[in-house]
């Protein structure tokens, strides 16, 4: 299914910075220039995204997060959350739930993006990352019920600042069953310019990579009869 509807505002969570941007950026972009308030939430410091035994890891985490906002001005988001987790450390407990449903209840998204926690093996040459099923797992168990029930962490809501909120959709990336294609035509030069900004994480910053991510664009669009695509897998909740 072509997916043409605009939500009126949409988080994005993820484990890293620069996953927003490779797994649904030509969304959450064309979502922003559509009029949605969107924002992003990235759930651990990144300060791993490094191979050299020499780098600074707290210096590290510290541009990550420049380059996050960076990215997310380019992508037309309207703020970026950071939250404390270790890199390659993220677990799907309270504490990690309580941060999302946290954000939720402030935030109070009509939609929420995440990774698809199911999709482990991708082909012989990948497999997901650990932080990104466990983020996708914690985001679903967030939303529902955590975030529209006031009996999961009560203590958010104590002072009345927060109230519940029940999300209407989530949108689940990087999954192997698809059930709709996002039309990022318009929008696929922001989400690689959106990931050019994460400069710390680029081997390859030529051509070729810009290449690659749009070969990539055009085969999920050749799924949906679209020039360019990002394909996600929809859930409903309804209300």
């Amino acid at each position: 299914m072509k997916l043409s509807e605009i939500p009126s505002s949409a988080l994005a969570i993820y484990a890293h910075p620069d996953d927003p941007e490779i797994s649904a950026g030509g969304t959450l972009a064309r979502w922003a220039r559509g009029g949605a308030e969107v924002w992003i939430l990235i759930c651990t410091r990144g300060e791993k995204g490094s191979n050299d035994p020499a780098q600074d890891t707290v210096e590290l985490a510290k541009i990550r997060v420049i380059e996050t906002k960076a990215a997310a001005e380019v992508l037309g988001v309207a703020e970026s959350f950071h939250l404390d987790h270790g890199d390659g450390e993220l677990e799907n407990d309270a504490r990690l739930r309580g941060q999302i449903v946290e954000h939720v209840r402030r935030l109070k998204p009509d939609v929420v993006v995440c990774p698809d926690p199911t999709a482990v093996i991708f082909g012989d040459r990948y497999f997901n990352h650990h932080d990104h099923r466990a983020v996708g797992m914690a985001t679903l168990d967030a939303i529902a019920p955590a975030a529209g029930n006031p009996h999961y962490f009560p203590e958010q809501l104590a002072s009345g600042e927060l109230t519940a909120h029940n999300v209407r959709e989530v949108y689940l990336s990087g999954t192997l069953e698809p059930s709709c294609w996002v039309d990022i035509a318009d929008t696929l030069e922001l989400k690689i310019e959106a990931l050019f900004r994460h400069a710390s994480q680029l081997t390859e910053t030529g051509e070729w990579f810009r290449q690659f991510l749009r070969e990539r664009a055009e085969q999920a669009g050749s799924e949906a009869g679209l020039t360019y695509a990002e394909s996600l897998r929809r859930l409903s909740f309804g209300g």
